[in-house]
């Protein structure tokens, strides 16, 4: 576990990536965005995920965002990468409000290079800690 972060929200991840029908990693983002900051909050999301598409082996150009927005399955703040030729799996978060700023819980196939992930998150300008499941 890298650096301070929340040890629940940490923990509450962990649990989540709990074996499935796939194995999954994830990466919680840690921001200072709060509530107002929804065009800064869509771009960090959009950013990360194309990271993930990426290393996941697909080119972000030929993935879309789902948003929980448009299905009454998910929540609000909770998104998906999908591929857009068979709307595959690439990755979902879910943007959480915490002690008044958001953490993003991205979670993506643990095929998908972690280390590269956490780097190129890091070199965006904001604060992640990777969980491996």
């Amino acid at each position: 576990m890298d650096g301070a972060i929340d040890e629940e929200l940490y923990r509450r991840t962990k649990q989540l990536l709990e074996p499935g029908d796939i194995e999954l990693n994830g990466a919680i983002v840690h921001t200072d965005l709060d509530g107002s900051d929804d065009i800064e909050m869509h771009q960090l999301t959009v950013d990360v995920g194309d990271i993930i598409a990426e290393h996941a082996g697909h080119d972000p150009t030929d993935t879309f965002v789902y948003s929980g927005t448009d299905d009454t399955d998910f929540a609000s703040n909770q998104h998906q990468g999908l591929t857009l030729d068979d709307e595959e799996f690439v990755w979902e978060c879910q943007q959480l409000l915490r002690n008044g700023s958001f953490d993003v819980v991205f979670y993506y196939e643990a095929s998908a290079d972690q280390d590269a992930i956490l780097s190129d998150v890091r070199d965006i300008g904001v604060e992640v800690t990777g969980v491996e499941g």
